[in-house]
């Protein structure tokens, strides 16, 4: 190859470089993309505060296996610690020994929400619904997580639907005097 022809094409590399880094300049910053919507942290906030417990409500717990309990206590720790993964596999061992307790579904469900499994928490809020009371706090928690599932996901027509099931939780307390 010439001299000459080794100018040519250095030439047209230099330009078609140039042409292309203007291009490039021209083109809008790219962002990292960040979380749209609140946090799971501040989703389980919103359940929180849905799920409140009134004073005139009447709010029953049942007796509960000791080992049960032990893992329901090391998974809120585990929680409390930031360790979710801790917290989900107690709250699996338990359900291991019982399957059909509402609340614990609902723990797991939490923790779900909390890792970001929104399909998962829907799931197990809707199947301790299944098998729960129809009304008072725990009640609200399910229909709350489901919502939250939901608008995390941009299901919002759905989502709407499960807050209005929140309003069907709630009854009229007993009057003390």
């Amino acid at each position: 190859m010439s001299v000459r022809m080794k100018s040519i094409s250095r030439l047209l590399l230099a330009a078609l470089t140039m042409t292309l880094a203007g291009c490039l300049a021209d083109a809008p910053p790219t962002r990292p993309a960040g979380p749209s919507g609140p946090s799971p942290q501040q989703r389980m906030a919103q359940i929180d505060a849905v799920a409140g417990i009134d004073d005139t409500e009447l709010n029953v717990q049942p007796l509960r296996d000791p080992e049960v309990e032990d893992l329901r206590e090391s998974a809120k720790l585990a929680r409390d610690l930031g360790n979710l993964r801790k917290a989900a596999d107690d709250l699996n061992q338990a359900l291991l020994l019982v399957a059909d307790d509402p609340a614990l579904l609902q723990e797991r469900a939490e923790i779900a929400l909390l890792q970001r499994e929104y399909t998962r928490a829907e799931t197990l809020s809707l199947r301790a619904v299944e098998l729960g009371s129809q009304t008072g706090p725990l009640c609200r928690r399910h229909w709350a997580t489901v919502e939250q599932s939901r608008l995390a996901r941009g299901d919002t027509e759905n989502a709407a639907s499960a807050h209005a099931m929140i309003e069907n939780c709630t009854v009229p307390g007993v009057l003390r005097m």
